[in-house]
């Protein structure tokens, strides 16, 4: 099973090494002491905790639409269903959920598992850019 030291679950939730150590010590994320002495966050344990969080999370707002997102999301596994040939990977990237149908083979060769760190890349032939009305260039 992964385990996350306090920066990268940090990474993973877009926020500071100091707010979850706030988190942890608050027990709202629980973490345990590591045997190098340093507090670790269960890879289940942060997927389902990324996961509320996200819920709870409100929409991003229009000013941050003027910037083109890039194609690459770092997030951590949430959820995997698997049948006989494919798989649906459930991935939790700061506030968006990205879900990916995969192959079995994939997710089996790659230990794509919840609580799994991973990045996900979006190719696609065509990409929309959004831009609010208060910055269109006249």
């Amino acid at each position: 099973m992964p385990s996350y030291s306090i920066g990268q679950a940090a990474g993973l939730l877009r926020v500071s090494p100091e707010t979850v150590r706030r988190w942890a010590d608050s027990g709202r994320l629980p973490a345990r002491r590591a045997s190098d002495g340093t507090r670790a966050v269960d890879g289940p344990v942060l997927a389902a905790f990324a996961k509320e969080r996200a819920a709870g999370q409100h929409p991003v707002p229009e000013a941050a639409a003027a910037t083109s997102v890039r194609n690459s999301f770092a997030g951590i596994v949430t959820a995997v269903r698997v049948d006989e040939v494919a798989a649906l990977v459930e991935i939790q990237s700061g506030p968006h959920r990205i879900v990916s149908v995969v192959t079995r083979e994939s997710v089996e060769r790659l230990g794509i598992a919840v609580g799994v760190s991973v990045t996900a890349r979006v190719k696609s032939t065509e990409v929309y850019v959004d831009v609010p009305d208060g910055s269109r260039v006249p």
